[in-house]
């Protein structure tokens, strides 16, 4: 047990330095990417696995009730993520006069369904585990219909998409370590030992998905050199413009804090890595699009993983705040 305590605590520190740790990989493998190379195709399947699993065992069953009784949320949730992103894409290209091609870049990652990495910025600022699953699942799903039919009607360019490596990927990376997670939660989560365990694992969450960032950044890293400053300030905005909106969709339908972190989570955070491989394979004459999509990979990883930061450390701010006694709060009443 001793142990489990040491490893309990390291964890606690991890989440709560998560943006720094994540960031200083990301600097580690932009000037030393051999160091994080390893992590692509079956290992990054497996290291992407193990911080689902890690996300699984903190959902309960009354938490699938919860979502169970709130399906419009989900729907709700995805219709934002379909019309917010893609068409702020749109209005930021034509604000900024961008070029064809890093306007057909910038639509591509909003058109794109969310990624498994939102799920993670989710887990690690509290937010609502069960609806972010829930929403990238829906998200991903309908990604075959509608990325390619938001690509057509925005810029009348025509994009196929495999749906069925799209569905077996979510269920083997996301729905089964997700569900086997939550079963032994269900199964075994009064045991003590199974509470120690699940108190190391969001640890494990943060080092496997610092895995995933500093991967991204040893192979597109280097874009950010080629991208220039026009480009990344229209991601940079994009991505901000998701993060609000999706928090004020949130906020106007009522949610609770848990869902409203985790909508704009879901809208900001784009499967940018899809629209890379997207953009490579069918517009490869179009440079100007894979960098868009590259650096934008590179960034919701980043700036998502600071924003759970940034809520994690504004909810500990406030209970501190609340915990203390009233005399703490009105000096003036002594």
């Amino acid at each position: 047990m001793g142990l489990l305590k040491i490893l309990s605590s390291a964890s606690a520190v991890l989440v709560k330095y998560t943006a720094f740790f994540v960031v200083g990989a990301g600097v580690l493998a932009f000037f030393i990417p051999e160091l994080f190379t390893w992590v692509s195709g079956i290992s990054q399947m497996v290291v992407l696995a193990v911080i689902m699993l890690a996300m699984g065992v903190s959902l309960s069953a009354e938490d699938y009730k919860v979502l169970a009784k709130h399906p419009f949320d989900i729907c709700m949730g995805a219709v934002a993520q379909f019309t917010i992103m893609p068409l702020t894409a749109l209005a930021i290209a034509k604000l900024f006069n961008l070029s064809d091609g890093l306007t057909l870049g910038l639509i591509l990652v909003g058109s794109c369904p969310g990624g498994v990495s939102s799920n993670i910025m989710s887990f690690l600022c509290k937010g609502d585990v069960a609806y972010s699953v829930g929403m990238t699942t829906v998200s991903t799903v309908l990604a075959p219909v509608m990325t390619p039919l938001l690509i057509t009607l925005l810029l009348d360019k025509n994009v196929s998409m495999d749906p069925w490596s799209m569905v077996n990927f979510l269920i083997i990376v996301t729905l089964i370590p997700v569900g086997i997670g939550s079963l032994c939660n269900i199964l075994f989560g009064k045991r003590k030992i199974f509470k120690d365990i699940c108190s190391v694992m969001p640890g494990i969450a943060v080092i496997a998905f610092a895995c995933i960032v500093g991967s991204v950044i040893a192979v597109h890293g280097t874009k950010f050199l080629e991208s220039g400053l026009i480009i990344f300030a229209c991601i940079f905005l994009h991505n901000a413009a998701g993060y609000v909106l999706g928090y004020a969709v949130a906020l106007l339908n009522g949610m609770n804090t848990a869902k409203r972190r985790t909508l704009s989570i879901e809208v900001g955070v784009q499967n940018a890595g899809l629209a890379t491989g997207l953009s490579s394979k069918f517009f490869p004459t179009i440079p100007e699009a894979a960098i868009a999509s590259a650096v934008s990979c590179v960034w919701h990883s980043i700036s998502g993983t600071i924003l759970a930061n940034l809520y994690l450390w504004n909810e500990n701010r406030v209970n501190k705040k609340n915990a203390l006694p009233d005399s703490v709060h009105n000096p003036s009443e002594h």
